[in-house]
């Protein structure tokens, strides 16, 4: 949507939404600007390619205030401002080590930070109540992680002068917190079209580190949740929100499911038999071939963003006599693609800057960028032996070692098969940067 084309008009957009909600004093605006610069100094901002940056912050911020009159809970002015301080702060895990921040690790950076202990008690504002309302967003809301939950929120609501004694107002408190966990769950999908839905599937797949055949399933399962055992509550913030979201949230659901149908379809013929993928070296001359590249091109944007190495001159590279490629087709050599494999001399490639590779410059060493496959071929191991055939033409053409990224379950299983070794691990993404001696 328009209005969040940046940090600057979401940060806007909020600030609109608080004065309809009487949220108008200074401590506040306070709260939403040191929230905004925390994320950005830590990088956590625009740029970081995680589910849970700035971008989400603020959007669950932003969609609790505006759906605030929701007829499930009804909320005071009071209870207006303990919701807009945990939806601001719920995910305030600057020094995360993984994505998803532990709502463990918030409680406790929003408990130290000085800074935001003199907003609160500003804003008179219990801290302990935040503490519940972040707690009761943690995810899935069953099992041990509900059950640890719900053990530190007694502790909390006894620590709280306002509700030690109160089992109704703690229950009101633990319905805010419900409605907060739903906003939380679904904000991202209501503020844009399909593209951008699937775009944030894949930041949330790639930030948890899942294997991308999960992807779609996963997402139709989440969405399923939302709609059957959140029923009630997600129906009424849905209701409250503008007829463009409604439409985002549902075209966004159909979509996926739409895809799903197709994965599952493309599983049975290739479990039938009736479809074969065929890796394929291709011939050097297919290379200067404009349709074959555009091919490709599609298929890697499919690719998550910081997946997607060497973007700008991708084509180019593609007519280069040292890039090696291969592809997936289906049936047979000549058939559609699906999938390809690509790479070449590493000195050729901008890596992340962290990474100090010793081979660098030696020109021993072949890069393979991330395999790249069309949505549903996930998971049929085509990928794999993509990469066995990239191996054989690196090894071909005399270089040493092959290096490349991977989750790092991957790298763990290669080291024994490939001799494969970690050269640079990163986190909270854990997809790190690998060598396999050829």
């Amino acid at each position: 949507m328009q209005e969040f084309a940046n940090t600057h008009s979401m940060r806007n957009a909020i600030i609109s939404q608080m004065a309809e909600n009487g949220l108008e004093q200074d401590c506040y605006i306070e709260m939403l600007d040191y929230t905004i610069s925390l994320f950005e100094t830590q990088g956590l901002g625009r740029e970081y390619f995680g589910y849970h940056n700035i971008n989400h912050e603020l959007e669950v911020t932003y969609i609790s205030l505006l759906a605030s009159n929701q007829k499930k809970v009804q909320l005071t002015d009071e209870d207006k401002k303990y919701l807009y301080a945990a939806a601001l702060f719920h995910d305030f895990d600057p020094q995360k080590n993984v994505d998803k921040p532990h709502e463990e690790s918030v409680i406790r950076f929003i408990s130290l930070d000085k800074k935001l202990q003199e907003l609160l008690i500003s804003a008179k504002i219990d801290l302990e109540i935040i503490k519940v309302l972040i707690l009761r967003t943690t995810y899935p809301w069953s099992g041990e992680t509900r059950k640890n939950a719900e053990t530190e929120i007694k502790n909390c609501f006894e620590r709280s002068e306002i509700t030690k004694n109160d089992l109704k107002l703690q229950q009101h408190f633990m319905d805010i917190g419900w409605y907060l966990s739903l906003v939380d769950r679904i904000s991202g999908y209501l503020l844009g079209d399909f593209t951008r839905a699937l775009e944030l599937a894949k930041m949330n797949a790639h930030a948890l580190a899942w294997r991308p055949s999960v992807i779609i399933r996963t997402s139709v399962a989440y969405f399923e949740e939302v709609l059957n055992k959140e029923a009630s509550m997600s129906k009424a913030i849905l209701r409250t929100l503008p007829k463009e979201m409604r439409k985002n949230f549902f075209d966004t659901i159909l979509s996926f499911m739409k895809i799903r149908q197709q994965e599952v379809t493309i599983q049975a013929n290739y479990s039938y038999e009736n479809l074969k993928l065929i890796p394929t070296i291709e011939n050097q001359s297919i290379h200067d071939d404009v349709n074959f590249a555009q091919t490709l091109y599609d298929i890697f944007l499919e690719l998550p963003k910081p997946l997607q190495f060497g973007k700008e001159n991708f084509k180019e590279s593609i007519k280069d006599p040292e890039t090696i490629i291969n592809t997936l087709r289906l049936n047979d050599n000549k058939g559609e693609i699906i999938g390809f494999s690509k790479g070449g001399p590493l000195e050729k490639y901008q890596l992340r800057e962290e990474i100090r590779d010793e081979n660098y410059g030696l020109k021993n060493t072949i890069f393979l960028e991330p395999l790249a496959l069309k949505m549903g071929y996930w998971g049929l191991r085509g990928g794999s032996e993509m990469r066995h055939m990239f191996i054989m033409q690196a090894h071909s053409r005399k270089y040493k070692y092959m290096t490349s990224f991977a989750l790092r379950d991957v790298i763990r299983a290669r080291i024994t098969k490939e001799e494969a070794e970690f050269v640079q691990l990163f986190d909270p993404e854990r997809w790190d940067y690998y060598r396999v001696k050829l």
